[in-house]
């Protein structure tokens, strides 16, 4: 897969919106990045981590090499239980402890 389709869609999640036009840019990639550092925090216990890719989608990927890029954030958590093979239930205690 060439990732075209990932870096022409646009960025419709509501967490993206951003006020001012003039530090729209900026703010929009500082924001981004924070939330990838946060998602990777969750998704660390089940050995998958995300990237950025071109500021327009991101790409999940596994320990063993398995990669998958998803257009917006609504699809990271169903796409991280599919590539991990297992439902990541976020009320389990074991997984809200290794948050801590």
């Amino acid at each position: 897969m060439c990732g075209l389709c990932g870096a022409l869609g646009g960025e419709g999640h509501w967490s993206t919106h951003i006020e001012d036009p003039e530090q729209a840019h900026f703010e929009r990639r500082s924001a981004r990045a924070y939330r990838v550092t946060l998602i990777n925090r969750v998704l660390k216990p089940h050995r998958v981590v995300i990237e950025d890719f071109q500021a327009a989608s991101f790409v999940l990927a596994t320990a063993t090499g398995k990669r998958e890029i998803v257009q917006e954030l609504g699809g990271v958590w169903h796409q991280a239980e599919q590539l991990s093979g297992r439902m990541i239930d976020p009320l389990d205690a074991a997984f809200l402890q290794s948050l801590v």
